[in-house]
């Protein structure tokens, strides 16, 4: 299942400076620097925006990000690029990662400009396989994985027909030009390296300007809303989490001036700041799963999502949240703190603490 965006987890921005004042989601621009437009396309969703970009180069457009694949954005990318594209057209289109707000209208606007996509090799392959295997969804294996969460049937039953029902699922373009960590993309009079992050999605694309400091930081660091970091079925021991804390600690290597462009939310400045509010919110989640595990000798990955979601979701956001649960339960077991027992006598797997794990062998 393609995962949108952002978890509901709210954190405050203190701090942060915000010098711009935001398009409005309807085809308005705001100029960011010399050749680096910003605009706000609609989203009919909680997140009711995302922020995409147009760069400029001497013969064209590269735009960043292509929001949803739906009739208003499609209306908004050309009265954008006539309006202000200054006769120029659109020469190449880059995603940040394949979540369907960032890459949705890919392969529309590729075709209808006639440019290439610019991805790496790891969104353009899993935006490929699920575009290509919606029949996959609800399959055994699908089910057994969200069984083995101790989730009830009916609210599986209710987030996989929740992704069924999804009207952004989106087809994949048939190629793509491939960016790897380091890379400079020249565009205009600008290099713009790209910085590869984890945790979010595979391997995510930021684009970074060290001589005007700016960052195009798509869903990697965001003012308002921590992005999902979520296990799925797909990969049920993965590391997302890990891997999302070091991509945090790289982006502190770049330079603390540096002007951020994320795809939500308003442009801001404190990237070192920011980076920390995430990484201390990511200690905060996991140190109440350590007081559930002192308080429990055994819980459910569902019973760890309702400690740290204590609140109303809808059933694509508690798939989410429940992805995102089972990212910080696999940190604490690879760091020593839980033990999982795997496929109990009903099927589900349980956490232990490693003090009763150690204490009580016998159980596992």
């Amino acid at each position: 299942m393609q995962s949108t965006t952002s978890t509901v987890q709210q954190i405050l921005p203190d701090l942060l400076e915000f010098p711009l004042v935001p398009p409005q989601a309807d085809g308005s621009v705001v100029e960011i620097a010399d050749g680096l437009l910003w605009i706000r396309m609609p989203m009919p969703m909680a997140l009711d925006h995302i922020n995409v970009y147009l760069i400029e180069d001497s013969d064209g457009w590269f735009i960043l990000d292509t929001g949803l694949n739906t009739r208003t954005t499609r209306r908004l990318w050309q009265q954008i690029i006539e309006q202000h594209g200054k006769g120029k057209s659109v020469k190449g289109v880059i995603c940040t990662h394949f979540h369907y707000d960032h890459s949705g209208l890919a392969s529309w606007l590729t075709e209808t400009f006639d440019v290439p996509l610019y991805m790496t090799h790891g969104e353009f392959y899993i935006l490929k396989a699920i575009s290509s295997n919606m029949s996959a969804l609800g399959d055994a294996h699908q089910m057994a994985f969200y069984h083995q969460t101790g989730t009830p049937l009916e609210e599986v039953e209710a987030m996989i027909e929740g992704c069924r029902k999804d009207p952004f699922m989106q087809d994949s373009p048939p190629s793509f030009n491939r960016l790897r960590e380091g890379d400079v993309l020249t565009i205009g009079k600008r290099n713009w390296r790209v910085v590869i992050g984890e945790g979010h999605s595979p391997e995510h694309a930021c684009l970074y300007s060290e001589q005007d400091k700016i960052l195009l930081a798509g869903d990697q660091l965001l003012p308002h809303i921590s992005s999902n970091v979520l296990i799925s079925e797909l990969e049920p021991q993965g590391k997302q989490l890990e891997n999302w804390l070091n991509s945090l600690n790289k982006l502190q290597t770049l330079d603390s001036k540096t002007l951020v462009l994320p795809a939500h939310g308003p442009v801001f400045k404190n990237l070192h700041l920011r980076a920390q509010q995430l990484i201390q919110h990511h200690q905060e989640q996991l140190d109440l799963l350590r007081t559930l595990a002192s308080q429990h000798k055994e819980f459910t990955a569902y019973q760890a999502l309702k400690c740290l979601f204590n609140r109303p979701l809808s059933p694509v956001e508690s798939m989410m949240a429940l992805g995102e649960t089972l990212a910080h339960l696999n940190w604490l077991e690879d760091n020593g703190d839980l033990d999982c027992q795997r496929k109990n006598t009903s099927g589900i797997n349980t956490y232990l603490s490693r003090q009763f794990a150690d204490n009580d062998r016998s159980t596992l």
